[in-house]
């Protein structure tokens, strides 16, 4: 097989597990700041939540970039394409993002009731805020974004901000938003001192249930739409633009690959297993397992988009043809060579140390400990 195709799949791959982390991991982080105000009542208790995450919260931001960065160097069109059209919506992202480590160093600096409740406040819109965004821009890579290219390959985004957020797209949003809380609540069920801990499983158990509502529904959405499908291009693992195919829509057409391959049903019932036996836990009050059947979750539910589109990345509903893939917005051979030698060496240091971290803080926080100490969240 062609080297140039092993890494054109490869890296396919990698752009999900990135997904997948920056759900699991900063989507947990996302997920505790969303229940702040919800299931911490005293500034005792919100304080402790914050102390539970606070020494993990900016080192899973590690998975938020190296998802930027390897849409950057991995398919610089999507990543020219995307971010000049969608600029409005990276905007509301950065700054989002940019409040978020201020709420967490300043809360706690000065003792006013009005000063830690205006934090409180950004924490939660800088936790539900970029989920939301995340399942969004899943969601309309489904029913395609208004882009088309010129003859000398620049792109033109022909939609507007308000179109991004269609029916389809705010419940693919919502559904992330559930998985981001259902992580949060069972890192807080294992981290947080009581009452936190079982507020922190309620919430945990209704979000796992709304996930699984939203999933399905999205699924039978999704099934009732146009997908995309190749009728011709120069072939997977060549060097390509995306003027050198046609594409055309096809009624139910994101469920081919599942047809043409049966075995890939068990990517979306790996969603659902993950989500019905993480319910399970939570209700068992055995959170780490429910941490890690979210994680499960999120693999199904990230693999479901991919499996569905594949190999479309970027679909385009102003001009079909023109839509972005796996084939023809991809770097060269010798980057992806490159980025894999990186990946190899970093990817595992990044899994040691973030396992390192968490065994070390292992255990709930004591609120005795954080109202004696000025410097803690």
């Amino acid at each position: 097989m062609d080297l140039y195709l092993i890494l054109q799949v490869l890296w396919w791959v990698l752009l999900g597990v990135l997904f997948v982390g920056l759900g699991t991991m900063v989507g947990m982080d996302m997920g505790v700041g969303t229940l702040l105000r919800f299931i911490g009542k005293t500034d005792t208790e919100r304080r402790s939540m914050l102390n539970a995450i606070g020494p993990h919260w900016d080192g899973n931001q590690v998975w938020f970039i190296l998802g930027g960065g390897a849409i950057f160097a991995a398919y610089p069109l999507i990543y020219a394409t995307s971010f000049s059209g969608l600029y409005v919506v990276i905007l509301l992202l950065l700054w989002s993002m940019i409040v978020r480590p201020l709420g967490f160093e300043y809360r706690s600096k000065i003792a006013s009731p009005a000063w830690r409740n205006a934090w409180d406040w950004t924490l939660l819109l800088s936790g539900a805020l970029p989920m939301i965004i995340f399942g969004a821009a899943m969601g309309n890579m489904l029913m395609g974004v208004p882009f088309h290219f010129q003859w000398d390959m620049r792109s033109v985004y022909t939609g507007s901000f308000i179109t991004l957020f269609n029916p389809f797209s705010v419940l693919a949003g919502l559904l992330s938003l559930s998985l981001s809380v259902y992580m949060g609540g069972v890192m807080m069920m294992g981290r947080a001192p009581e009452p936190v801990a079982g507020r922190a499983r309620t919430a945990a158990g209704y979000a796992a249930l709304a996930a699984i509502v939203l999933f399905a529904v999205l699924g039978v959405w999704v099934s009732m739409v146009n997908g995309y499908k190749i009728v011709s291009f120069p072939g997977a693992g060549v060097p390509q633009t995306p003027l050198q195919q046609t594409v055309e829509l096809v009624p139910g057409g994101w469920l081919s690959n599942y047809k043409s391959y049966p075995i890939l049903w068990a990517v979306p019932l790996l969603g659902f297993a993950g989500l019905f036996f993480g319910w399970t836990s939570v209700r068992s009050n055995k959170h780490t397992l429910a941490w890690w059947l979210g994680a499960v979750s999120w693999i199904g539910v990230v693999g479901t988009i991919g499996v569905a589109m594949f190999p479309f990345l970027m679909p385009s509903s102003s001009n079909p043809s023109q839509s972005l893939t796996l084939w023809n917005s991809i770097s060269s051979e010798t980057t992806l060579l490159w980025m894999t030698g990186w990946t190899v060496v970093f990817v595992p240091i990044i899994f040691w140390y973030t396992s390192w971290a968490f065994y070390v803080m292992r255990g709930r926080v004591d609120p005795k400990e954080v109202e004696a100490d000025p410097h803690a969240y």
